[in-house]
C-alpha cells in the first residue's frame, strides 16, 4: 500500500522492485488493523466494534446470568471484550461520531451487565439510562482511549 497525498493519490499502478510487481491496494489488515490509503479510522473502528460484538455475543450468557456477580461481569468485559475493541487504539483521532459509536456499543454491554432497574413509581421494568450507566461505571471507553 502506497500512502500519497496530492498528484498520486488515483493512480493504480503496480510498485516493481528489483523484478518482483507489487500490487498497489486501497487498503489492507496487518496485525488485525485496518489500514488505509487515506488513514481511515472510522473503517478501523467498525471492523473493531464488529469483532466486539463478536466477543460479547459469545459471552452475553454469562453477562446475563443471575449465577454470576456483577463484579465478575465486569472483569470478563475488562479482559475478553474491551481489549478486542481497543486494540490498536492509541493511533485512532477519534470524531464525535466514533465517540457515539463506541459509547453506544459500552452501554449495550453495560445494560446486559447490569440488567433492568424497576422504577420506584410504577414498579414496572426498565432499561437502565446513560446517566445511571455512567454512575455505575465511571471508566468510560472513550475516557480510556483519551
Amino acid at each position: 500500500m502506497v500512502k500519497s497525498q496530492g498528484q498520486n493519490a488515483g493512480r493504480s499502478h503496480n510498485i516493481e522492485i528489483d523484478n518482483s510487481s507489487f500490487e498497489r491496494v486501497e487498503n489492507l489488515k496487518y496485525l488485525g488493523t485496518i489500514l488505509t490509503n487515506q488513514n481511515s479510522i472510522p473503517k478501523e473502528i467498525k471492523s473493531r466494534l464488529k469483532s466486539g460484538n463478536a466477543f460479547y455475543y459469545s459471552v452475553q450468557n454469562l453477562l446475563s446470568s443471575g449465577l454470576l456477580s456483577k463484579n465478575l461481569k465486569i472483569k470478563i468485559n475488562k479482559t475478553i471484550i474491551l481489549p478486542v475493541v481497543l486494540y490498536g487504539c492509541e493511533t485512532w483521532s477519534l470524531t464525535l461520531r466514533e465517540e457515539g459509536r463506541l459509547r453506544v456499543f459500552e452501554n449495550s454491554v453495560l445494560r446486559r451487565i447490569f440488567g433492568p432497574k424497576r422504577d420506584e413509581v410504577t414498579g414496572e421494568w426498565r432499561k437502565l439510562h446513560n446517566e445511571e450507566l455512567n454512575d455505575m461505571y465511571s471508566p468510560n471507553i472513550v475516557r480510556v482511549i483519551k
